[in-house]
């Protein structure tokens, strides 16, 4: 994995046509620059038009030489992704279908709450895992995404409520990598776009805004400490191995214990010593959303850093799970709770637009043909 994020910025983006810039952390593009016979210092201009400004037009970065403009121009570009489409829920969550590169579409969310708005970012065109109660899962899978498609998602969110322009108040406050795909099955462009957001001459976003959610990709996530601090969250959902392997696929390759104990490693790496894991658990009715599934949460968390996020289930159509009753999320809630854990329950956002937790999908050329055969055991209500 090191000799993938080492590798040289003309490797990473060889192509017959010109270099989007719009993904590159200054180290790429500092060696980019350099590699085309120019000081790297330019990198940190550029970044500057790109994210601060807004702007994708070479010919209007003023502070740059005209020579060096017109070589930009003739050999980069700085391309965001296309919006296909923009739904606004009565709530106030804004989800945009986005259009990447040869067709598909993907999407991102971003939601307001109080003086925080956090965006949803995609990682992945589909997504190679299977999680039972994730609609973007039952897509199947297509592709990685760039990391130009990656920060795009945040530009075209900043741009769209027109706030590049000196004096708005800032559009995105939090960042999390909870949309479609798995994060870590797209390391290098993931990293990449992380560092991007989190760098001042990027987004500067601070790093515990920054969230990187997995299912539990453990070589990559044994290596993340070596190329990020970025915020941690943990797609856990069921407190033992033969429940989660029942609903999170992925289990079956790396169990809870082992899972847990990577992410801790990932929290001991950092230099900010109140760090802790996110985990995310998904209220599946009668799956593993009873009392007995909460009291066997609290004993497998015991003195383990971290926060927990309860999320109930956002149905969609022939998902096979539902939504638990109010009463069943205060009663597991509690459990937790009354064991000294930090617990919250997150508000479901956007679900008029279908822009709520587990709801995303998109348009995917599905390479795995899971959809054709997700559709078949629907038929005969099959969920599991």
């Amino acid at each position: 994995m090191t000799a993938v994020i080492a590798s040289s910025a003309s490797e990473r983006d060889a192509q017959a046509g010109k270099v989007n810039l719009l993904g590159m952390p200054r180290p790429w593009l500092e060696s980019w620059f350099e590699e085309i016979g120019e000081k790297k210092f330019r990198a940190q201009q550029l970044l500057k038009w790109m994210h601060h400004e807004g702007v994708t037009d070479f010919d209007a970065m003023t502070n740059l030489s005209r020579a060096l403009r017109d070589k930009l121009a003739a050999i980069a570009e700085v391309r965001p992704p296309e919006v296909a489409s923009q739904s606004d829920s009565t709530d106030g969550t804004r989800k945009w279908l986005v259009r990447v590169d040869g067709g598909a579409l993907v999407e991102t969310v971003l939601i307001p709450d109080g003086d925080r708005a956090t965006l949803c970012v995609s990682s992945q065109v589909g997504c190679s895992l299977d999680c039972k109660f994730c609609s973007t899962g039952k897509q199947g899978f297509q592709r990685n995404l760039s990391a130009a498609e990656i920060v795009g998602q945040l530009w075209l969110a900043i741009a769209s409520y027109d706030a590049f322009k000196a004096g708005k108040d800032r559009v995105v406050t939090n960042v999390v990598f909870m949309g479609m795909g798995e994060p870590l099955l797209n390391f290098e462009n993931v990293v990449a776009a992380m560092n991007l957001m989190m760098d001042d001459f990027g987004y500067g976003i601070s790093k515990r805004r920054v969230t990187l959610s997995t299912s539990g990709v453990l070589p990559a996530l044994d290596e993340l400490h070596r190329y990020t601090d970025a915020s941690l969250a943990i797609s856990l959902h069921a407190p033992n191995d033969a429940l989660r392997s029942r609903i999170v696929p992925i289990n079956k390759r790396y169990p809870v214990a082992d899972l847990l104990a990577s992410a801790k490693r990932y929290i001991d790496a950092q230099t900010d010593r109140k760090r802790v894991v996110t985990i995310e658990y998904t209220l599946l009715a009668g799956v593993n959303d009873q009392p007995e599934h909460a009291r066997e949460l609290v004993e497998l968390l015991a003195d383990y850093p971290c926060k927990v996020n309860l999320i109930p289930f956002n149905p969609f159509p022939n998902s096979g799970f539902e939504r638990p009753s109010g009463n069943a999320v205060s009663r597991f809630w509690k459990v937790l709770v009354d064991a000294g854990l930090r617990v919250t329950v997150r508000t479901t956002r956007g679900d008029d637009i279908d822009a709520a937790c587990g709801q995303l999908v998109g348009q995917v050329a599905d390479r795995t043909r899971r959809n054709e055969r997700y559709r078949r055991s629907a038929a005969i209500g099959n969920a599991l």
